[in-house]
């Protein structure tokens, strides 16, 4: 007899439907067929196992699997339970009457327990598409899968529960979870905030500036001065996740297997921070099966590099293109997917190697050459996507005893937030420009017009501080950010005056 299941594939952060074809004929063996891997074709044996624990038989007639389409590789465990149900369903053990309106998924353990699987909710999202009524996945899936309306969820922990539910002697409750309740209470839910951090009060300036206008920021110092510390607290800044943004971030997530077993939806933006000892491939995503990198988990939020130097020329490079199209293409023999990469990069490093030049206090035991050495590992054109250079200085110690409360990320928050709406609504009718940061060419030719005096300011800056050429536009569009947190329509004389300090590695004098 012939029966069809249906499972589903990911690619990317999207999901494919698969039909599982199963059909038992005269003969022996067990056979799978659509171009399954190593742990598809293992599947048989923990299924035979699986359904011999909960009290079924394996029919000993030659059983045939089909995964539809037989053109696209199918990779991974989550296909156990829609063949072992194709496998019931075609020696007559199970009815087929909800098989063909209900998508099955999980992996399956030798006593017929059902294990969690990656990537449920892109797959969740192809399912109600693709017009299914219903999902049948593991218990620990449940509530992420729930997030999407108009489908009913099924949550399961065994073989048994599975086949019960479809013969009709167990009733199953859809798994029903309130999304926006969700949101609301964990959408401002940092453990960090600015308030922890004694002084440095230009340096929270300049992120704020950061937030607002979506801008990668660096910051220059030595050992000790709060570069970190600063850097895990911008996300307690940036403007709250919209519900569009939260699902595409949780998407991505759950690919990777980066969801925890606690969360169903991502209601605060990531923070990433990898070692520099990480891959070109760990970063930006790849391999035989390609998952998402470093610079895709951070999607709608933080990638911060520190000890920027010290990463790998190659690794740094690779960055480039994702800074500018925010996506990364992996492109295999067989297969390429798109992921998106969105980001605010933040990265910090010593300004030596030895960490203490410029230092107030300190001496450098460097010497020029090797300074130069140093900062020559970070190539020019990954620096000129880089919009603010922040130089960070140790904080003083009766800053650091003092008991005097300083500003929270709740209200630096609010001022970004208003400024993000300006934005907004300056770009509303441009596709994929939502910040400043984002701005091309000829945007800032028309909505970073200053006059005569500021191009005087401006002239006079980059001669006589010997700013680059690249300096001219990031100071424009930094300077744009400054005066959306003003509420000011032009750009003044002030906001220029403040954006040109923030551009010190463009200086040809700077290490002299």
């Amino acid at each position: 007899m012939l029966t069809k299941t249906y499972s589903s594939a990911v690619f990317g952060i999207g999901a494919r439907t698969i039909t599982v074809e199963a059909n038992i004929t005269t003969g022996t063996h067990y056979y799978i067929v659509g171009l399954p891997d190593i742990a598809v074709r293992e599947s048989l044996l923990r299924i035979e196992s699986a359904i011999l624990s909960i009290g079924f038989h394996m029919p000993r007639r030659k059983i045939l699997i089909n995964l539809a389409p037989a053109d696209i590789r199918k990779e991974g465990s989550s296909y156990d339970l829609s063949i072992a149900i194709g496998i019931l369903a075609a020696s007559e053990q199970i009815p087929t009457d909800k098989l063909a309106t209900h998508m099955i998924l999980g992996e399956l353990a030798l006593d017929g327990k059902i294990l969690p699987i990656k990537g449920v909710l892109p797959i969740v999202l192809q399912a109600k598409k693709d017009g299914f009524q219903g999902i049948i996945l593991p218990k620990q899936n449940a509530e992420e899968a729930a997030i999407v309306d108009g489908i009913a969820v099924y949550p399961v922990e065994d073989l048994s529960d599975t086949c019960s539910f479809l013969l009709g002697i167990r009733e199953v409750s859809p798994m029903r979870i309130d999304v926006q309740e969700i949101f609301n209470q964990q959408v401002n839910g940092y453990e960090m905030d600015f308030s922890d951090v004694k002084g440095q009060e230009n340096i929270k300036r300049a992120l704020e500036i950061a937030a607002a206008g979506g801008h990668n920021v660096i910051l220059i110092g030595p050992p000790g001065s709060g570069k970190t510390m600063l850097a895990k607290r911008i996300p307690s800044i940036l403007p709250p996740l919209s519900m569009e943004e939260s699902l595409e971030t949780t998407k991505i997530h759950s690919v990777s297997g980066q969801l925890a077993a606690t969360e169903s939806l991502l209601t605060i933006r990531p923070f990433r921070s990898p070692h520099h000892t990480i891959s070109d491939v760990a970063l930006v995503g790849g391999g035989a099966n390609p998952q998402p990198g470093e610079i895709s988990l951070a999607h709608n939020g933080v990638l911060f590099l520190d000890e920027l130097p010290e990463f790998k020329r190659s690794v740094l490079e690779v960055m480039r293109q994702p800074l500018e199209s925010r996506s990364i293409t992996i492109s295999r023999a067989k297969i390429t997917v798109d992921y998106p990469a969105s980001f605010m990069l933040i990265a910090a490093m010593n300004p030596c190697p030895c960490g203490f030049y410029n230092h107030p206090s300190r001496n450098c035991t460097c010497g020029y050459i090797n300074v130069q050495k140093y900062l020559s590992r970070i190539s020019g054109p990954l620096l000129d996507r880089i919009d603010i250079h922040i130089e960070v200085t140790p904080v003083e110690f009766n800053e650091l005893t003092t008991v005097r409360a300083t500003e929270k990320s709740g209200s630096i928050r609010e001022r970004v937030i208003l400024a993000r709406r300006i934005q907004e609504q300056r770009f509303k009718d441009l596709e994929h420009i939502h910040s400043n940061a984002q701005m091309r060419v000829r945007n800032i030719r028309e909505y970073c017009l200053i006059d005569e005096i500021g191009k005087g300011l401006l002239k006079k800056a980059m001669d006589k501080l010997n700013l680059s050429a690249r300096a001219y536009d990031r100071i424009l569009k930094v300077a744009r950010t400054i005066a959306d947190l003003d509420n000011s329509v032009a750009i003044k004389i002030e906001h220029l005056a403040e954006a040109i300090q923030y551009r010190s590695l463009d200086r040809e004098n700077w290490t002299n």
